[in-house]
């Protein structure tokens, strides 16, 4: 039997952490941010790491953490289920231009992305479609239900980013898998109104810790004791929240699709193979026979049998895959290849003529506004996928060919 990929390391005072991150570097700001989470006297078990783990706010992203009696809102974080989704269809390479000018620009007019401030955000819509009405309405009573109890979340930015990209890491792509295939794909999430409710219940998690917030390593580490008032309500609008962000995406490729197939002036089939996951989120699961919290802050859900994405740069491979529901891991994966340094040091360490050569072949944005996201500034995809090999198998391989940033 082969030995485990995972490493396990023993934390003075709290729990264990397993990392799978063998032959991948786990900055030192980041291992410290896992042993003050695995200190939190709610952890149950041990931390599980996964490959593409790097710093975040409060919590360290790239970690599954299990928790019996609270949750900690900075560990699900602001862009509440942020996810991907992706579908297959029925066109071939040989189906689409030599030009893929077009397209791209038919999505960047099709779906509103990236952000400006001012009375007109870019990023939202200014005539929102049918569509987003549609979808809208089924969110909408709850929705008031917790704008009843926290007034200020109405006055977000909700209803105009439905169906809307935003802008950073996230990214709408056309892909071509292992035969030529043609598949669609994106990454989005709560958008506004998911930031505004993160930002909420991560000061009222540190409020209602009042004295004791001095005592915690982190102040983002303040949590919600389950039972009390604003866990519940909490509760209510996180899992609000990923609702949207999950409806946010299937509009998004609802529109996608059209302006592919309105570009291309042919029918084709656009969900022979669909794939609609979370990423950043909070779910109540049983594992070794336990009711638990699992928080998941940049990692995906990768029970045996189910589908997932793991996205790679905007220069590399991305997979469609399978999980083999490894307990060890809470039965999660990684969710992308995960950033190797901050944006800051990216926009230092990188010119426009690196990021040129390193999206060679790929219709996207090739200007000074989109280092910080080019493909070297995150960790190798396939050494990523390498070191998780027990927790997922590769069942597509894609290479995106267009791919649109906010």
């Amino acid at each position: 039997m082969s030995a485990p990929l995972y490493q396990r390391l023993e934390v003075p005072g709290g729990k264990p952490i397993v990392l799978w991150t063998q032959d991948l570097p786990v900055e030192p700001q980041a291992l410290q941010q896992l042993q003050n989470t695995a200190r939190m006297p709610f952890i149950h078990g041990h931390l599980a790491v996964m490959p593409d783990v790097h710093l975040g706010k409060g919590s360290t992203i790239g970690s599954v953490i299990p928790s019996k009696g609270a949750i900690i809102p900075a560990a699900v974080g602001v862009d509440i289920g942020c996810g991907m989704v992706a579908a297959r269809t029925s066109l071939n390479a040989r189906d689409l231009p030599d030009n893929l000018a077009g397209i791209r620009h038919a999505i960047e007019e099709a779906i509103p992305h990236g952000k400006s401030f001012g009375r007109h955000d870019v990023g939202a819509w200014q005539d929102a479609p049918h569509l987003v009405d549609d979808s809208w309405r089924l969110l909408a009573s709850r929705f008031a239900q917790i704008t009843a109890k926290y007034p200020h979340l109405a006055k977000t930015n909700n209803r105009l980013h439905l169906g809307t990209l935003g802008g950073g890491n996230h990214f709408i792509e056309v892909c071509l898998d292992e035969a030529d295939r043609v598949w669609m794909m994106l990454h989005s999430g709560s958008r506004g109104v998911g930031n505004a409710i993160g930002r909420c219940f991560i000061e009222l998690a540190k409020e209602d810790m009042g004295k004791a917030l001095g005592n915690l390593p982190d102040a983002d580490l303040a949590y919600l004791k389950e039972g009390s008032k604003h866990f519940d309500d909490y509760v209510q609008a996180v899992e609000w929240a990923q609702d949207y962000a999950l409806s946010n995406r299937t509009l998004m490729m609802r529109l996608l699709v059209e302006a592919v197939r309105h570009e291309l002036r042919r029918p084709f089939e656009a969900q022979l193979e669909a794939v609609n996951c979370h990423h950043n989120y909070v779910s109540r699961e049983f594992h070794f026979g336990e009711e638990l919290l699992i928080t998941r802050k940049g990692a995906l859900s990768a029970k045996a049998g189910e589908l997932g994405i793991i996205p790679g740069s905007m220069g590399a491979q991305s997979f469609i895959v399978r999980g083999k529901g490894n307990p060890e891991s809470f039965c999660s994966c990684s969710h992308g290849a995960g950033r190797l340094m901050s944006r800051h040091e990216a926009k230092r360490r990188f010119t426009l003529a690196d990021h040129q050569r390193a999206t060679a072949g790929v219709e996207c944005r090739k200007d000074q506004a989109v280092i910080d996201e080019t493909p070297g500034a995150y960790k190798p995809i396939e050494k990523v996928m390498a070191a998780q090999a027990d927790l997922v198998e590769i069942v597509h391989s894609l290479k995106q060919i267009v791919c649109v940033k906010g």
